[in-house]
C-alpha cells in the first residue's frame, strides 16, 4: 500500500531519532482539546479519544454542558499540561462568538484545576502531523493511523484525531515523544505558543 502523505513514518519502520524515546513515565500527563461548539474532541492522557456533541437548539447552555464533561474528565485524569487547537486566523465574526466564548470557559476550568495550557495554531498542528500546514480532515486521520497505528470511530469532522495530535504534541514539546516524527516536523511545533515550555521540559529532565 503506497501512502501520499510526505515524511510520515509507517508503522513498523525503523526511527528516525537516534535518541528516540518511546514512552513517557505515567506521572506526566497531557490532554488534547480540540474546542468546538457542536462537536469538542478530547483526547486522555492514555490516548483514548472521544467527542462532546451539543445540541444547536441548547444555545448558550452547551457552554455549560461542555464545561461540565472537561471538568469531571480533569478531577479523573489530573493532567500537567493540556494543549488546545487555536482559533483559525479568519473566522467570521458570528462564527467566532461562541467558539471565542468556548475558550474563555475552558480557561477558566483550567486555571481553577492549576492546569497550564499551549496553544497550537491549526497550520503548525497540521505541519507536525502531515507535514503539511495545510492537511485535509483526512490526511491528518492518516497520519495518526501511520505514527502510532491510532485509529478514531464516528469522527468525520477529525475532531478526535486532532485531539489526538495535540497531545501528541504536547508529549512532544516537553521531550517525551510517544512515537519516532521527521525531525522537520517536530520542529514546527516551535511556532506553537507554549506555558512556561521550559519549565516543563526541564522538570521532565529534558531541557536543552
Amino acid at each position: 500500500m503506497t501512502h501520499s502523505i510526505p515524511g510520515l513514518i509507517a508503522v513498523g519502520d525503523e526511527p528516525l531519532l537516534a535518541d528516540r524515546r518511546t514512552g513517557s513515565p505515567d506521572e506526566f500527563r497531557v490532554f488534547g482539546l480540540d474546542l468546538s461548539i457542536t462537536s469538542t474532541g478530547v483526547c486522555r492522557p492514555d490516548g483514548s479519544t472521544f467527542r462532546i456533541r451539543t445540541r444547536q437548539k441548547d444555545g448558550p447552555r452547551r457552554l455549560l454542558h461542555i464545561r461540565g464533561a472537561l471538568i469531571a474528565e480533569i478531577a479523573e485524569h489530573r493532567p500537567h499540561l493540556a494543549v488546545i487547537e487555536d482559533l483559525p486566523t479568519r473566522m467570521h465574526p458570528r462564527s467566532l462568538k461562541p467558539i471565542a466564548a468556548l475558550h474563555g470557559v475552558v480557561q477558566a476550568l483550567l486555571l481553577d484545576a492549576d492546569v497550564p495550557w499551549a496553544y497550537v495554531a491549526p497550520a503548525t498542528l497540521k505541519k507536525y502531523a502531515a507535514d503539511n500546514g495545510a492537511a485535509s480532515k483526512r490526511d491528518m486521520t492518516a497520519a495518526a493511523f501511520l505514527a502510532d497505528g491510532a485509529q478514531f470511530e464516528n469522527d468525520e469532522g477529525a475532531d478526535q484525531a486532532d485531539a489526538w495530535w495535540l497531545r501528541a504534541a504536547g508529549y512532544d514539546w516537553c521531550g517525551l515523544p510517544r512515537f519516532s516524527m521527521p525531525q522537520a516536523q517536530r520542529d514546527a511545533l516551535g511556532k506553537a505558543d507554549w506555558p512556561d515550555a521550559y519549565v516543563q521540559r526541564y522538570v521532565m529532565g529534558a531541557a536543552a
